[in-house]
Parts: C-alpha cells; sequence; structure tokens
C-alpha cells in the first residue's frame, strides 16, 4: 500500500488531585477549550470535550507516531498552569493517572453523545460508577486498591 491511512481516536478521562471539585462553572467551558488547545497544538484533534467539577473527558483524534503517555502530559501539565496562571487558582492539580480507551469511527458519535451528556449522566450515576463501569465494559484489568 503506498500510503497510511488511520482513524485513532481515544476517549480519556482524568481527574482532578483527590478528585477535588475544582473546575467551576464560571471558567469550565474556558478549561475545556484552552485543553482542545493543548491537543491542537500537539498535532491532535480534539472531537469532544466535557466534564463535571472533578474530572474531565475528552474524545480526540491522534497521529501513529503520537505516545498517549506523552500526550497526556502534553495536555495536563500546561492546562493545569493555565488554570494557576489565568484563574488564579494555585492550588490546582490533575490526577497522575488517566484512562485511555480507543474508540472505532463507527462508535465515535455514540461516544461523543455519552461525552456531552456528563452533566444529566451524573445526576444518576458517580464518577466512580462511571469509572468502574467503562473499565470493566472495555475489558481494562485494574486493582480496585489503586483507583481511589
Amino acid at each position: 500500500m503506498p500510503s497510511t491511512h488511520l482513524s485513532l481516536n481515544y476517549h480519556v478521562i482524568f481527574s482532578t488531585k483527590n478528585r477535588e471539585r475544582w473546575i467551576a462553572p464560571e471558567w469550565e467551558s474556558r478549561l475545556h477549550a484552552y485543553l482542545g488547545g493543548c491537543v491542537k497544538k500537539l498535532g491532535g484533534v480534539p472531537i469532544e470535550i466535557n466534564g463535571m467539577p472533578d474530572h474531565v473527558h475528552l474524545i480526540i483524534g491522534l497521529k501513529a507516531t503520537h505516545c498517549i503517555a506523552n500526550v497526556m502530559r502534553d495536555i495536563k501539565t500546561p492546562s493545569s498552569t493555565w488554570v494557576h496562571s489565568d484563574i488564579h487558582f494555585p492550588k490546582f492539580q490533575w490526577q497522575d493517572g488517566y484512562a485511555a480507551f480507543t474508540v472505532s469511527a463507527s462508535a465515535l458519535e455514540t461516544v461523543r453523545e455519552y461525552v456531552r451528556d456528563q452533566k444529566d449522566r451524573h445526576t444518576r450515576y458517580s464518577f466512580k460508577q462511571e469509572y468502574l463501569k467503562l473499565l470493566k465494559t472495555s475489558g481494562v484489568a485494574y486493582n480496585a486498591r489503586f483507583l481511589w
């Protein structure tokens, strides 16, 4: 085949340090825009971004040359710095870990709707319930001792 064709979409989730409810409605949309800008700066495509006061969901399209660990570092570090400097919230931090799931093109719209529906979903399910369900559905092995 003379050229490369990719569809590498990821659903990533990460929370604030100790799942503190630090992301305020007054600046949440600015944070989401900043996160999208971080993805673009890396050469990725921000497809959908939403979240809650204690965590965010991003659907992003990446290149074959991207390393997910580096992408996460290069999204979380500058966005935390941005919250410190532009929002003037110096104690803001992201949790060290994250979840990343691949999303097939055929499931992309369903996952986008899932991310868009965060506010409503969390009236029925806690972050913990949501996260465990995503891990189980995706077949990700985990040790519950290291989740919370």
